[in-house]
């Protein structure tokens, strides 16, 4: 990022934020990224972290959220944080996965066995060292989130097996891992832009597409594609991390605080998240969709094994994959 183009940033996020800042009347003014709107449980987990801070800071420090990619998009805001541009961001680890390479191995389809798992390997351990790659980018890691379960979805046929697979064409993210994972099922992938979805499945150029329950329901796609199908091929973490450039200018003790109070908020992210699947999936229930669930998902998972061979090369990558298998 130029020099020009980080003061002008820069100067933008001071303006934004020089009202709630004068208000607040704050010794410290920390600013949060996401790209999530108001009310999305990453917003509304750190809107709970800075009411936290605030409250046992005495005041003296306070926390803004900046939601709906106010700030810029996903890549831009990482990029900000990484320079102290912005203090705290949000992100999903599919930026990283270049950036940090521990990042690759738990975006696998099927590394984790449920989002409970996810939660045991990220507490753990695993996250202790992926955190340790964060902090060689000058992010310091506070806390992993929920980034929700991708399933399958279309307007065929129920999926019930990894027979039912073979031949559709589904909407994947930009993603080499992605269009592996379906060619591995027998199946085509078709990456394109999230917006473009809807029409696609309506007009048939794709069969259907894949995402969490959430995404589902508020993008309007159980209307056109009534089957969904919790296969859950992948179950993602993301993360909440403050700039080093921002955590080497507070005291030990504000660090602490802000240590505790991000752990404390993984917890109320995760409830939210939880809360708002299970009305998403009363939601598109209600309005005539059918959920595909208890499937066998053991052959969906051994056929992921060449996708395995191709990107987990390393003996620290297999360590990993050992370790995160053999968690209970």
């Amino acid at each position: 990022m130029g020099l020009a183009r980080m003061l002008l940033i820069g100067g933008t996020i001071l303006a934004a934020g020089a009202g709630a800042a004068a208000a607040a009347d704050c010794e410290i003014n920390l600013r949060s990224a996401d790209t999530h709107p108001a009310g999305y449980p990453t917003v509304e987990a750190v809107r709970w972290m800075g009411d936290q801070v605030k409250e046992r800071s005495q005041g003296r420090i306070c926390l803004e959220v900046f939601p709906a990619s106010v700030l810029g998009e996903e890549k831009d805001t990482i990029e900000q944080t990484q320079f102290g541009v912005i203090d705290m961001v949000r992100a999903s680890f599919g930026p990283f996965n270049n950036l940090v390479p521990e990042t690759q191995i738990v975006s696998l389809p099927y590394i984790f066995r449920s989002p409970q798992h996810m939660y045991k390997v990220m507490d753990g351990a695993v996250g202790e060292q992926i955190a340790e790659g964060f902090a060689q980018h000058d992010l310091i890691v506070l806390g992993y989130y929920d980034g929700g379960a991708r399933s399958f979805y279309n307007g065929q046929k129920p999926i019930k097996s990894i027979d039912d697979l073979k031949g559709m064409k589904f909407r994947v993210m930009q993603s080499d891992v992605f269009v592996d994972m379906m060619a591995a099922f027998g199946a085509n992938a078709t990456p394109m832009p999230y917006g473009e979805v809807y029409s696609a499945i309506q007009t048939g150029v794709i069969d259907g597409a894949e995402n969490n329950p959430a995404s589902y329901d508020t993008s309007g796609h159980f209307e056109v594609a009534k089957y969904y199908t919790l296969d859950e091929h992948l179950i993602m973490p993301e993360v909440l991390a403050i700039s080093k450039v921002t955590w080497e200018k507070l005291a030990p003790e504000d660090q602490a605080l802000l240590k505790t109070a991000g752990k404390e908020s993984v917890g109320v992210m995760r409830d939210l998240w939880a809360k708002k699947i299970a009305e998403s999936e009363q939601a598109v229930e209600k309005a005539g969709s059918e959920i595909i669930r208890g499937i066998d998902k053991t052959p969906f998972i051994a056929a992921m094994e060449p996708v395995y061979a191709k990107y987990v090369t390393t003996p620290e990558a297999k360590t990993m994959v050992d370790t995160i298998r053999s968690t209970e």
